[in-house]
């Protein structure tokens, strides 16, 4: 089974550039955030024909995130649980199937948080708050889980062409970094880190002022964190760079992880 995250800014505006991806790399689940749009204006027929089910959580002009897979999608979970008053459209997860076994997978989008300190920083803290309460409830199951999105998180120095940039950022704030790895050491694995734990310049993320992208000024935020029932599958996990050399591409690039 192979999983792909990708944030695509707007789904409208890459519309091209994702189902062109999507044709030649055939992911068996996706996971795509920043819709940018309410669910009736998502292109579900056309990602239908290419094969798959769609299960969308939309929102005008922000946000976002959809679950589309080569096969049924039961169980589906629109919002993150913990906060009723919550109405960004930031996460959504279903049960898929492979050939052996079914796997929960969520698309998720965690708030950017700045300008930090201020509400959207408290509220990307709360929000990974409500994360960890909802990961610790999915391995109290033991079942194979899959969390994956763009995290608007930089886990290390190695995860940034110059870190020293993003000191006072949200998305590298020791408190950010703090938050996601108490995330990870509830038991999950990080898949493109346990299989390439040394590679440096490997981003997902490249913005599109100061020539970023020709000069690899990237950074790596779009995780998928595995449960222990899905990280004993692991095979593979993979940046597709390439995909943001497209003439209009997205400023994020896929991340795809391979389970056996």
């Amino acid at each position: 089974m192979r999983i792909a995250t990708w944030n695509v800014n707007s789904i409208k505006a890459h519309f091209e550039q994702v189902t062109s991806w999507v044709k030649d790399e055939k992911p068996d689940v996706l996971c795509l955030q920043e819709l940018k749009c309410e669910d009736h204006n998502f292109p579900t027929a056309a990602f239908e024909e290419l094969g798959y089910t769609c299960a969308v959580h939309g929102q005008k002009t922000y946000n976002g995130v959809a679950l589309l897979a080569r096969g049924k999608i039961e169980d589906v979970q629109r919002g993150l649980p913990g906060d009723a008053s919550d109405e960004q459209a930031r996460f959504i997860s279903g049960t898929v199937f492979g050939a052996s076994r079914p796997v929960t997978v969520a698309a998720l989008y965690l708030p950017n948080g700045n300008p930090a300190p201020g509400p959207k920083y408290d509220y990307k803290l709360g929000w990974m708050e409500r994360l960890v309460a909802h990961a610790q409830q999915l391995l109290k199951s033991e079942d194979a889980f899959v969390l994956a999105g763009d995290y608007n998180v930089i886990p290390a120095a190695v995860d940034a062409k110059h870190p020293q940039n993003w000191l006072s950022d949200a998305l590298f704030l020791p408190q950010t970094r703090a938050a996601y790895q108490t995330l990870v050491n509830l038991g999950l694995t990080e898949s493109f880190r346990a299989l390439h734990p040394q590679e440096q310049g490997a981003y997902s993320f490249w913005d599109y002022q100061a020539g970023a992208w020709p000069k690899n000024n990237g950074i790596r935020i779009d995780h998928l964190l595995l449960s222990p029932q899905a990280a004993d599958m692991l095979m593979a996990a993979e940046i597709h760079r390439d995909a943001r050399g497209h003439e209009k591409p997205s400023d994020h690039v896929p991340v795809m992880i391979e389970l056996q």
